[in-house]
């Protein structure tokens, strides 16, 4: 007994500095969340688009409260741009302009970005929050030396595209470090963001998009 007793002291020593912390809830963690993403007026980011074993790379542009552009280089020069009103897609390898007119009640300011604070807003409207499994961190990747607060969250209608999202979150910045939704077919898309820049000052020119004159333009793809 003797020999054990610095091992049981330590060891209460341990439980009783733990149970003096408070738990932190997974709504707690949303909140710290959304409150880093509410000082954001817009930012820049590396991101990495993965759906059924295709990735997409390239360079995010957003500016509160919906402008977003995504310039990709994988696959090159195809570019996504959002104005609050208008989806376009260029797809270079067809030369091809998808477009679409959304309006106030059609994609939203909402769902341009789902990591700014519109974004998050939505979520935590439409969607349960709570812990994959557990508060304590996990890494990002198997092996990785990235920490990351797992996040799962719940559709409450069936309205909503994604019927599950997992939101790993920096343990050091509380940014969204990777997104990940589950559609009700179960496939899954998921968003990595990485080299963030915060309120870099990026001007509205910068969701101006003029298609290539060659190209043909088609309305309402999501429609048709």
């Amino acid at each position: 007994m003797k020999k054990n007793l610095p091992a049981l002291i330590l060891f209460l020593a341990s439980a009783l500095l733990v149970s003096g912390q408070e738990m932190l809830t997974a709504e707690q963690l949303f909140a710290k969340v959304s409150a880093a993403y509410a000082s954001v007026t817009d930012y820049e980011a590396q991101i990495g688009i993965s759906n059924a074993g295709q990735t997409m790379k390239g360079t995010l542009y957003f500016k509160s409260p919906s402008l977003l552009r995504i310039n990709f280089t994988q696959p090159p020069e195809q570019v996504i741009v959002f104005d609050g009103e208008t989806l376009k897609v260029y797809i270079p390898q067809y030369r091809a302009v998808l477009q679409q007119e959304t309006g106030a009640s059609g994609i939203g300011a909402g769902a341009a970005a789902l990591a700014s604070r519109e974004g998050l807003a939505m979520m935590k409207r439409n969607y349960t929050i709570a812990w994959e499994s557990s508060p304590q961190t996990v890494a990002l990747d198997p092996g990785s030396f990235e920490l990351v607060y797992r996040l799962m969250l719940t559709r409450k209608t069936v309205s909503e595209g994604f019927k599950t999202i997992r939101i790993s979150v920096s343990t050091s910045s509380l940014l969204i470090r990777r997104i990940e939704g589950w559609t009700v077919a179960n496939d899954r898309i998921g968003f990595d963001f990485t080299s963030i820049a915060l309120n870099q000052g990026i001007p509205a020119t910068r969701f101006l998009y003029d298609a290539p004159a060659s190209a043909n333009i088609y309305n309402n793809f999501l429609f048709q």
